[in-house]
């Protein structure tokens, strides 16, 4: 009986230790692990496609200004975030960006260029400012570096689906891409 107690004890215990979902802050710093860094969490990958795919939905100038004014203003962001200065609320503003982009989608919201740079700049000042948040100021040029790298990748990736989808004219599909962004969002919002 002694031995099932301790064994249970063991296992709960080695169960309520952190997982260090991210690479540890110390080791930070490098071109490598800041280009991985935005890959490692699913709300960050969901609004960098989301993101692109938006901008192909909406097609013209926001082909590039709407990426653009992602990777610009999260590098503020993330600027901010290394020099010290917080914002509020930074978790919950980037999940609820992931909800918010993926309605976009599925809602074929098509705004004027400016006004979808404005968006997607807003949500991703938070981005920004949780990717420096984690980082500390070792390394913070290069890391910044990789990991706008990653983003304008990722946002590549959204424009390549997006305008594929555009072009064979699937508006069901690309709603449905949305309506499946902004769920994972709403998950990732519950746990």
């Amino acid at each position: 009986m002694l031995k099932r107690l301790s064994l249970t004890a063991a296992t709960l215990f080695a169960a309520t230790a952190p997982a260090f979902a991210h690479i540890n802050p110390a080791e930070h710093g490098s071109l490598l692990t800041g280009f991985v860094h935005p890959l490692m969490g699913w709300d960050h990958v969901l609004v960098m496609v989301a993101v692109g795919i938006w901008a192909a939905m909406i097609g013209g100038r926001a082909l590039w200004a709407v990426p653009l004014a992602f990777v610009t203003v999260m590098s503020a962001g993330f600027a901010l975030a290394v020099a010290g200065i917080a914002l509020p609320f930074v978790e919950p503003v980037v999940l609820a960006s992931v909800v918010a982009l993926g309605l976009l989608i599925a809602m074929a919201v098509k705004l004027p260029v400016s006004l979808a740079a404005t968006i997607v700049g807003a949500f991703a000042l938070f981005h920004g400012a949780a990717h420096g948040a984690e980082l500390g100021a070792s390394g913070a040029a290069v890391f910044g570096l990789g990991f706008a790298m990653a983003t304008a990748l990722l946002h590549g990736g959204g424009l390549l689906l997006g305008n594929a989808l555009v072009r064979t004219a699937n508006p069901i599909l690309l709603r449905a891409i949305g309506a499946l962004s902004a769920g994972a969002g709403l998950y990732l919002m519950a746990g």
